[in-house]
């Protein structure tokens, strides 16, 4: 009876759940769609431990490009503001984002 219970708490638990963040993706504001939700132009450390195949295009959208690949280490450079950004990933994310001199890049 008392595991009935407890199940029947977590089922209620999760419809409640799953209706709060079904409103969450409702938006009042007029965000561009495009638009990334982390990261500037000049500053992409926010971006560390982010899914990495999800996160390119914001990288990219926010005006860096690709510019050499090492291994697992990519760099990206913004040419209009000169922001070098020096990549890691590991198991698909992100690992660490360090923001560099634009000579490096």
């Amino acid at each position: 009876m008392e595991k009935q219970m407890k199940s029947k708490t977590l089922v209620a638990i999760g419809a409640v759940s799953v209706s709060v963040l079904a409103g969450c993706g409702e938006s009042g504001g007029s965000v561009e769609a495009s638009a990334p939700i982390v990261g500037s132009s000049s500053d992409l450390s926010s971006f560390e431990g982010a899914r990495a195949g999800q996160a390119e295009m914001g990288i990219q959208s926010l005006g860096f490009e690709l510019i050499r690949s090492e291994g697992l280490t990519s760099y990206w450079f913004n040419k209009e503001t000169g922001a070098c950004a020096r990549i890691t990933t590991s198991e698909g994310r992100y690992s660490d984002v360090a923001m560099l001199p634009s000579g490096d890049c």
